[in-house]
């Protein structure tokens, strides 16, 4: 419990309580949502939170780059940048992470928010991809994930995409600047080419404020975090790892340091909590039948193994990781997406609204 006194640390755990508060405020008002967004776009050719989560991708592209380029960041000090990218692991690792969220009706971020707002299902899906995590880093499936990773893990020139203009003579750094600019314009352009998407404040404005906190993140880890002898570790909005680090901080206070991402996650429900009360939405939830039940628990589950495999989530890789132009990201996020695809073909399209 020292480090919490400890000055850069404690700015870092305090901005990132913060943090968590903002965006779990913003997640419950705007109900952003990738997972929605690909139902809704699949089942009702309504695409505006898709748009949004695209929206949100380009803010924090460009934003982070932004930021990295003039403090001095370097983002491929992140998970999301592996000496050896573990391709295999990263694509089944996404199939299952997006399946599982199809089944349980949100990934890890959304079971936060929703938990704030009483929803006693996100508790339990939680409660099993924290676990499940865990023992995909280091626990029973540690071996399985190891082997998976060492099935196909080419070396590549480089990790993110400036592997693709290097043969075009531009220097690392520009690179990076070009690839930013165009991937966040393209994406902006898509979001952007709805009427109905640009007539919903709650939509554009959800994505765009959110794209923004994923950039506060690294400006939180990677400058007020800053120091010579003891710096924080780089990190922003990612949530299969934190869910089971806060799990572990809750059993083994006084033998564990408190983290970044715990703060985070517990902002998260703060935050949702906060706008929930204040909005009248609070109310508690369960479940509908045992069905239901195991839905929620083989999801949280898969969620949980799939996000280690996969570096992270649909923030985690689709977000934070997409931020720092990983190739990595690019993998992941293909494979959540074609999971989700998978789970309503064979689920009949049964996930309830939420």
């Amino acid at each position: 419990m020292g480090n919490l006194f400890s000055d850069h640390l404690s700015a870092v755990l305090w901005a990132g309580a913060l943090l968590g508060v903002v965006y779990g405020m913003i997640a419950q008002w705007s109900r952003f949502c990738l997972l929605r967004g690909l139902f809704n776009r699949w089942q009702q050719n309504d695409s505006r939170r898709l748009r949004a989560f695209a929206l949100a991708m380009a803010v924090a592209l460009i934003s982070s780059q932004w930021l990295a380029w003039q403090a001095g960041i370097n983002l491929t000090r992140t998970p999301y940048h592996p000496g050896s990218l573990p391709v295999v692991a990263l694509i089944v690792g996404g199939l299952l992470f997006g399946y599982g969220m199809a089944l349980a009706n949100a990934c890890g971020a959304r079971s936060l928010v929703l938990l704030g707002t009483g929803n006693l299902r996100s508790l339990l899906v939680l409660l099993v991809l924290g676990i499940a995590a865990y023992m995909t880093m280091s626990g029973v499936l540690a071996e399985f994930r190891l082997w998976m990773e060492d099935l196909y893990r080419p070396t590549l020139p480089a990790t993110d995409l400036t592997l693709v203009t290097a043969p075009l003579g531009l220097d690392t750094e520009t690179g990076r600047l070009v690839l930013a600019g165009l991937l966040s314009l393209a994406l902006t352009a898509w979001a952007l080419s709805s009427r109905a998407f640009r007539t919903s404040p709650r939509d554009w404005l959800g994505g765009l404020l959110i794209g923004l906190l994923v950039a506060a993140g690294w400006w939180i880890t990677g400058v007020l975090g800053a120091d010579d002898f003891d710096p924080v570790r780089l990190a922003s909005l990612t949530f299969v790892a934190p869910v089971g680090d806060s799990l572990q901080y809750l059993m083994l206070s006084t033998g564990t340091s408190l983290r970044f991402g715990v703060t985070v996650v517990a902002g998260i429900v703060a935050g949702s909590l906060l706008v929930a009360l204040l909005t009248r939405e609070f109310v508690w939830q369960s479940f509908t039948s045992p069905g239901h039940n195991g839905r929620a628990i083989v999801g949280g589950f898969l969620m949980g193994v799939g996000g280690i495999m996969s570096i992270g989530c649909t923030l985690g890789q689709g977000l934070s990781g997409f931020s720092t132009l990983a190739i990595s990201s690019f993998l992941a996020l293909a494979g959540i997406v074609a999971g989700s695809r998978l789970a309503l073909r064979f689920s009949g399209g049964s996930a309830a609204s939420r």
